[in-house]
């Protein structure tokens, strides 16, 4: 292991402090002291939906007044609407909410269709528009994708029916033709929160169909209930986080009244039976739920069959059915996690094989093996990522198109769509295709072109890396005693949340030595740590450290270590205990540790 870097946003005093006064200092150093503040003289009001932007008026969502009238349009006209989504959980829960939604107002005429990612591919594509006009709408609406979809978009014109797109990606060029696109990141869109999920825009695009009924008295004359769209929450906090977009303050009260909803009760089956099939209580839900238990069931659906199973369950109003549909989620993630550490442990053969000097001294990683599966490559790009710290690609092998598709990950500071842009600029035809963002992307090439890519874009990352190979540094709050970490402090973080993207839970850097260590299964180390410098002290802090697989734990017991953790309350049999959980540690030799300021 390599010796930690890292930084911190503040240096505490030498001197005792309380759980409330951490926590006000954690948020001072974030430039969000006035939300601690607030939150401390009107704890109930701080996220409450009225301090929600408005879509509407000079700084409302482009293209939305268009968007509404066309389905207002299609509800009078009872005309058949067909939601295109994507097979993440943000296009489940965005597909879940417009359903669950035109179910509310007794829109019937209306149907989804979500692409195989084996047969389709990404977004709405002319091969799923000729999927899509088997179920002959009248109009179709796009779901956190569609914005790049300009030739899917001009074969719905070709055909007569009319495309809305709701979507939050970046647009490339040339935007599609539609009756209207809903994107806050369209240009000149004026909206101020540039970070809305997919759902997030599916929701702002309901309540605004919901709010243009009433001034027409739609309800009162169909004799309806007026859907309450607070009710729709628990879906869109469960997509904001686990799309990883940043958490904004208009995003951060989107999350938060979810799970107060989802808290007391107010959550659709579905949601419920996840939580349940995870080992997880609603009554204790916080964000980090959503990212680490019930996102990954979701989402092994769309990555080893069909999201439609994810999507029914979603919008399923039977406890019963949805605990069916749960557990097929739960049995898929199961397998999913077996297909990963198989890749995973082939991905380390892989490694292994490369002289570690020669390693260490590369940009950039890229691994191919025909056997690995398509729909997780994704992840162990992440893993091996996080492992080396260095930008990754992983390859697996498309056998319908015979073709290879990869799928990138990134580190800080290298935008990996642009590198691919780059390479593509230089090796004409090289790339298929190819898309993506700062820090995922996805690729298309030759089954023969693999070597001559890697080498590629070992070079385009060097260049972009200015040839400094890159270290990684861990952002902390602050270093952190034994004696001021407590579970009152790690309720205290838990309560104080959403944390998420761009507001990251605070974590801490400590010295410990090491007192008792053993492994759980193949990959989770269990410690026992006391400050190291109070051997004396009676205080044993207890952690674990997930995916270490190569850890000795004898030869652990009796060190010090240096390590970066967050804390987390560990629930069991109705009792709370605390425990630290290390994202990374070092054991110490000599002077190892070094602050970055």
């Amino acid at each position: 292991m390599n010796s930690l870097q890292y930084s911190t946003r503040f240096t505490l005093e030498n001197r005792p402090y309380s759980a409330q006064e951490l926590l006000a200092q954690i948020f001072d150093a974030r430039d969000a002291g006035a939300i601690w503040k607030q939150a401390q003289q009107q704890p109930t009001s701080l996220y409450q939906l009225k301090n929600l932007l408005s879509p509407h008026g000079e700084y409302g969502l482009a293209g939305l007044e268009a968007a509404v009238t066309r389905v207002l349009q299609a509800i009078y006209q009872k005309q058949k609407i067909l939601i295109v989504g994507d097979y993440d959980t943000d296009g489940a829960t965005s597909t879940a909410l417009l359903i669950r939604f035109f179910n509310a107002i007794d829109h019937c005429n209306i149907d989804y269709l979500v692409p195989n990612r084996f047969e389709f591919g990404y977004g709405l594509s002319p091969l799923l528009v000729k999927e899509a006009l088997k179920h002959q709408p009248e109009l179709i609406i796009t779901v956190d994708n569609g914005i790049s979809s300009t030739d899917g978009a001009a074969l719905c014109q070709e055909h007569d029916v009319d495309l809305i797109i709701t979507d939050h990606h970046l647009p490339g060029a040339k935007l599609p033709s539609a009756v209207a696109i809903v994107n806050p990141n369209q240009a000149e869109c004026p909206f101020v929160s540039k970070s809305l999920a997919g759902v997030g825009v599916a929701f702002y695009f309901a309540c605004a169909i919901k709010t243009k009924l009433e001034e027409a008295n739609y309800f009162s004359e169909q004799a309806l209930k007026v859907p309450r769209m607070d009710h729709f929450l628990d879906l869109v906090a469960l997509g904001t986080v686990a799309d990883l977009v940043p958490l904004d303050d208009n995003n951060r009260i989107l999350v938060s009244e979810g799970l107060a909803r989802i808290r007391a009760g107010i959550v659709r089956p579905g949601i419920r039976a996840l939580f349940s099939v995870a080992g997880r209580d609603t009554q204790k839900a916080c964000a980090s739920d959503f990212g680490f238990m019930i996102a990954p069931r979701l989402n092994a659906a769309g990555r080893l069959d069909d999201m439609s199973i994810g999507i029914e369950c979603l919008i399923c109003g039977d406890e019963h059915r949805a605990t069916e549909f749960a557990q097929i989620l739960h049995d898929m993630n199961a397998d999913r996690r077996s297909i990963e550490s198989t890749m995973t442990s082939e991905a380390q053969l892989q490694l292994a094989a490369i002289d570690k000097d020669q390693l260490s001294g590369r940009f950039a990683i890229c691994l191919y093996h025909a056997e690995w599966h398509e729909g997780v490559i994704g992840i162990l790009a992440s893993r091996v990522k996080e492992a080396h710290f260095r930008p990754c690609i992983i390859f697996a092998k498309d056998e319908a198109n015979n073709k290879l598709k990869g799928s990138a990950r990134s580190i800080p500071g290298l935008h990996i769509r642009d590198v691919l842009a780059n390479i593509d600029s230089l090796y004409p035809g090289m790339l298929l295709s190819f898309g993506g963002h700062a820090m995922a992307a996805g690729l298309t090439i030759s089954c023969d072109a693999f070597e001559a890519f890697s080498a590629a874009f070992e070079d385009a990352c060097k260049q972009a890396l200015q040839g400094r190979l890159p270290s990684q540094v861990y952002e902390t709050d602050t270093k952190l005693s034994a004696e001021l970490i407590s579970l009152e402090l790690a309720q205290l973080i838990e309560a104080s949340g959403p944390w998420g993207q761009r507001f990251p839970e605070p974590s801490f850097y400590g010295r410990f030595r090491v007192e008792d260590a053993r492994k759980l299964g193949k990959n989770t180390l269990k410690l026992q740590l006391r400050d190291a410098k109070q051997q004396r002290s009676n205080q044993l802090l207890e952690a674990v450290k997930f995916r270490e697989a190569d850890a000795d734990p004898a030869a652990l017991v009796g060190s010090v270590i240096d390590c970066i953790f967050t804390l987390q309350i560990n629930r069991f049999r109705g009792s709370e205990t605390l425990q630290l959980l290390i994202q990374s540690f070092d054991m110490i030799k000599d002077s190892t540790v070094a602050s970055v300021a």
